[in-house]
């Protein structure tokens, strides 16, 4: 059993003079502002979600201990929940540990993890980014009824659970197929695609918009590529794809595969004949669409959605009154609209790296 890593904080560089001191230390973090978020109510229904005013979350009134149990860090998606997470934890002077199970194969692991994160009891609430939707037994149901326990991201089955943070990624899908099946109407012979929806554990529902999405319109998915969300794992795939089928005009699915399909199609001399679209954004997505180079990708705001669980997990804490299920609104980014929509909800600073652990300082 692995539990999740200890506090790790980072270095403070030493500065010598009063005035450096001064000049340099940290501003107090300053409240963001009202923002239009998507609300289920009840929580955890299949209602149609209505947009609200979100409020963000005011200061704790305690250093709370937040254990996080995560998917992984290694890509720019789950770095922008990572950031947006510890982003909060410090504005609301609450404390933040991660633990990641290194993929989403890793369901025992991250399950020894959630054990570890309730069996502490230092911590006070638990955020959960599961690997499965079933990643929470009724074993650790009952360790976890302590605390408040956030779903975040992906699905989670509701069941020993206070809140969920996250969109439908059935949205995600249907938002990447209905702009694909824009790009082949009227008549003509069918379209074929490649179609990589990312690990199955998660993707499932995403897998079942996107085709609704593009039903009736010429596409035509040759084949569909299942797989975690490495570089490496999605590169392949792609390669293997379009080894085997060299008539293909698209390509669509995870951030990691269209990623990877810029450097691969260029390599083959493909890329003005293959479009490629992205089911969610990335930094690296954000750079393919100026370049001309990715069509399009819905974003989900992950900076944002880690922000709204810390701050749902500390309003539950502090007993404050709260809505329990909260995810953003999810936009279609395009050349046309790229530069309209807040880069901040949706990626981290450049450079940033991951943070294990957070805890508030007195000069913070």
């Amino acid at each position: 059993m692995k539990s999740p890593q200890r506090p790790c904080t980072s270095s403070r560089r030493t500065f010598s003079g009063l005035l450096a001191l001064a000049l340099l230390a940290p501003l107090a973090p300053v409240p963001a502002s009202a923002q239009m978020v998507m609300s289920w109510e009840p929580p955890f229904t299949a209602t149609q979600p209505k947009r609200v005013e979100h409020v963000p979350t005011a200061a704790a009134s305690k250093p709370w201990v937040l254990c996080v149990v995560i998917p992984h860090i290694k890509d720019a998606y789950w770095l922008g929940i990572n950031y947006g997470m510890v982003d909060e934890a410090r504005r609301l002077r609450v404390e933040v540990r991660f633990a990641e199970a290194g993929g989403y194969s890793q369901l025992e692991l991250q399950r020894s993890q959630i054990q570890a994160c309730a069996a502490d009891r230092s911590v006070d609430a638990l955020i959960v980014g599961a690997v499965s939707r079933n990643v929470m037994t009724p074993q650790l149901r009952r360790l976890t009824a302590r605390m408040p326990v956030i779903g975040t991201v992906n699905a989670i089955a509701d069941e020993g659970i206070s809140g969920k943070v996250g969109v439908d990624w059935d949205e995600m899908g249907r938002a990447a197929g209905a702009f694909l099946a824009a790009q082949a109407q009227g008549d003509g012979p069918p379209i074929p695609i490649a179609w990589f929806p990312g690990p199955r554990s998660v993707s499932e529902g995403v897998d079942r918009a996107f085709r609704q999405a593009i039903a009736g319109s010429r596409l035509v998915i040759r084949t569909t590529a299942w797989g975690d969300t490495g570089k490496a794992v999605q590169r392949n795939l792609l390669q293997q794809v379009l080894d085997e089928h060299p008539d293909l005009r698209f390509v669509a699915g995870n951030a990691l595969m269209t990623e990877a399909a810029i450097s691969v199609l260029r390599e083959r001399g493909l890329q003005e004949r293959i479009g490629v679209v992205s089911t969610y954004f990335t930094p690296a997505v954000q750079r393919g669409i100026m370049r001309g180079r990715i069509l399009a990708a819905p974003t989900d705001a992950p900076v944002l959605q880690g922000r709204l669980s810390v701050g749902m997990a500390v309003d539950l804490l502090e007993q404050r009154p709260t809505r329990r299920h909260l995810g953003p609104v999810v936009r279609t980014v395009d050349r046309s609209n790229l530069e309209q929509i807040e880069i901040g909800d949706s990626l981290s600073p450049p450079l940033q790296m991951p943070q294990i652990h957070y805890r508030p300082q007195e000069r913070d």
